[in-house]
């Protein structure tokens, strides 16, 4: 008899509501947000849980995106599990407190819905918001659907409060083509959940009034540099510890998650690497180019930091030619971000396949099966020279 515990009875979702009710059943003790486009139905579906009584969650209504990760902070500082939603230009308002959260070590959670950055003003997708804060020190984690939506937030309550990570983590979807799609979700029972995620403590609480600590202090030339080398450590942890934690969910949920979701690519000669909703495009592509007799797979993206170099190499390396689909541009002339790092990673393997970039969905812009059979089309052309006549390719503009 399997032990997984039992899925409950398939409900009608978008992939925001489907973060609501991962927050509902992990029931944090802190919610602080502010309403933006398209995250907003996330805070507003959890807020009617906590108007009904049906979650104990301190929910704090706030003046702007940068007061709520602010209050996120001292939240998670005083002891409490807390979680927060955000996207597009309202990540960008959290700015300079993203960093305050990661560097002092709070593990605080936020749904991303990914949406393009101003200006011209766009409310639909791409992923230039999550892309530009990468750097930020938090764990980021990618979404195809609904279900992963639901599924990866309460992985990432486990993976943030681990012990010796204490990190924050971002848990991205695709703004409406996800967080507006009606899908099929099977949730599970809160207790399975609560049994997972186990009970949050902190070994130091702002509100241990008998043994006071410092949080957030002026930190010069003495200890700044330590403490990043700690920060950058905790990174490395979150790497290693990531896989146990992910079989521990798989044997409670049955869903696995590994740093990679590996597509039809035990022959692949051929690749595309995605993130989100696009893989879920690029899987039924795969199939119907496959039914043709093209050996061609995908390598979807479950994190970004940290990033998994180790597992990219291994996957990419008996390849004959990459494409890496890029829903963001860096403005650095070198293509988009996923592009640079993982052109980076792939400098150290002793066999490095023809890689190319191509930009897509900026603003939300459709990326079709037809273009993403275009991408394979000039992939086949790497694959037979063996050289990359062009490095970044602009896919589906005008």
């Amino acid at each position: 008899m399997s032990n997984i515990a039992q899925k409950q009875e398939k409900i009608a979702v978008s992939g925001d509501e489907a973060a609501a009710y991962a927050m509902k059943v992990i029931e944090p003790d802190v919610v602080a947000a502010y309403p933006i486009t398209p995250q907003t139905e996330i805070v507003m579906n959890f807020s009617q849980f906590v108007a009904d009584g049906e979650v104990t969650t301190e929910m704090i209504p706030v003046e702007s995106e940068h007061s709520a990760m602010s209050a996120c902070v001292g939240s998670a500082a005083s002891g409490a599990r807390t979680m927060t939603a955000t996207s597009a230009n309202g990540l960008a308002l959290m700015w300079e407190v993203l960093y305050i959260a990661s560097s002092t070590r709070l593990p605080i959670v936020m749904p991303v819905v990914n949406r393009a950055l101003s200006a011209p003003i766009n409310i639909h997708c791409d992923h230039s918001d999550s892309m530009g804060a990468r750097d930020a020190g938090w764990i980021q984690m990618y979404c195809e659907n609904a279900q992963e939506v639901y599924e990866k937030l309460i992985l990432a309550i486990r993976i943030g409060e681990l012990e010796d990570v204490r990190l924050p983590v971002m848990v991205c979807q695709d703004g409406f083509i996800t967080s507006h799609a009606v899908e099929a979700l099977e949730p599970f029972a809160k207790e399975d959940v609560q049994k997972f995620i186990g009970s949050y403590s902190v070994p130091y609480s702002l509100l241990d009034v008998d043994n006071p600590v410092t949080f957030g202090p002026l930190d010069l030339q003495d200890y700044y540099f330590e403490h990043k080398r700690q920060q950058s450590e905790a990174m490395s942890r979150a790497y290693q510890q990531i896989p146990e934690i992910v079989k521990e969910f798989k044997n409670t949920f049955g869903s696995e998650y590994d740093f990679l979701e590996l597509y039809r690519m035990e022959d692949a000669e051929t690749a595309v690497i995605a993130l989100g909703s696009t893989a879920g495009t690029a899987k039924n592509t795969i199939d119907g180019l496959r039914e043709q007799g093209r050996k061609v797979g995908l390598v979807k993206m479950n994190f970004v930091r940290p990033f998994p170099a180790e597992e990219l190499r291994s996957a990419l390396s008996p390849l004959k030619a990459v494409g890496i689909l890029d829903r963001a541009e860096s403005f650095s002339n070198q293509g988009g971000p996923l592009f640079s790092e993982i052109r980076a990673a792939m400098y150290s393997s002793g066999q490095r396949p023809p890689i190319a970039d191509y930009i897509y969905g900026l603003g939300g812009r459709d990326m079709t099966p037809g273009l993403i059979e275009e991408v394979f089309r000039d992939l086949d052309k790497v694959a037979k020279t063996g050289k990359v006549e062009q490095s970044v390719h602009y896919i589906g503009v005008r």
